[in-house]
């Protein structure tokens, strides 16, 4: 209920203040397990790739966010988990094998931290890990924008990427191969936007 609410106003907010576009909505499952895999540029970007979406998705934040009073509370309804900052805990990750698993949205931000160049950073292995582990759909998604007030900020959702093939692989290299593959079918994304 209070995710509803919150996302008809978010939605409302940001077609106003950023123009919000979306292109590709059709690439997201309407069921299963889905893993969307986002360039990440602002603190705005969480809202900006689920809001748009009729699926609840599900993030990690900061454990130091739950602590405050009140909005500990509201980034739980609205889907927010906790992660220990530097590295990812055992619980997150048991959380988010969970969350796939059991046919939820998650939203991931590859790169681990903003990045605002055309380029973007270098993608960590988790995405792949969570998505190998999980058998989820993996979506990838761009960001195309700075959210400049009354200016065009669009999302652009590609089609699954097939990670068929690393299946086959063992451990590290899987994920490693995964994630480029993933990283540069975001980039594909940017440039097309």
């Amino acid at each position: 209920m209070i995710y509803n609410i919150c996302r008809a106003l978010l939605r409302g907010i940001y077609k106003i203040l950023f123009r919000l576009e979306a292109k590709g909505l059709e690439n997201i499952p309407s069921s299963g397990g889905v893993l969307l895999c986002s360039n990440h540029i602002s603190l705005l970007d969480p809202p900006t790739i689920g809001i748009l979406l009729d699926r609840k998705v599900h993030f990690m934040a900061k454990k130091e966010l739950f602590d405050i009073v009140g909005f500990g509370w509201l980034i739980r309804q609205l889907g927010a988990f906790p992660v220990k900052r530097g590295g990812v805990s055992k619980e997150s990750i048991k959380t988010s094998l969970l969350l796939l698993r059991e046919g939820h949205v998650m939203g991931i931000f590859p790169e681990g931290t903003r990045h605002k160049g055309d380029d973007g950073g270098e993608g960590k292995k988790g995405a792949a890990t969570f998505a190998l582990r999980s058998d989820a759909t993996v979506i990838p998604v761009a960001i195309i924008g700075n959210y400049k007030l009354f200016r065009k900020t669009r999302v652009v959702y590609g089609t699954p990427v097939d990670l068929e093939a690393f299946k086959e692989l063992k451990g590290a290299e899987a994920a490693e191969q995964a994630t480029e593959k993933i990283m540069s079918q975001i980039s594909e994304l940017r440039k097309l936007g």
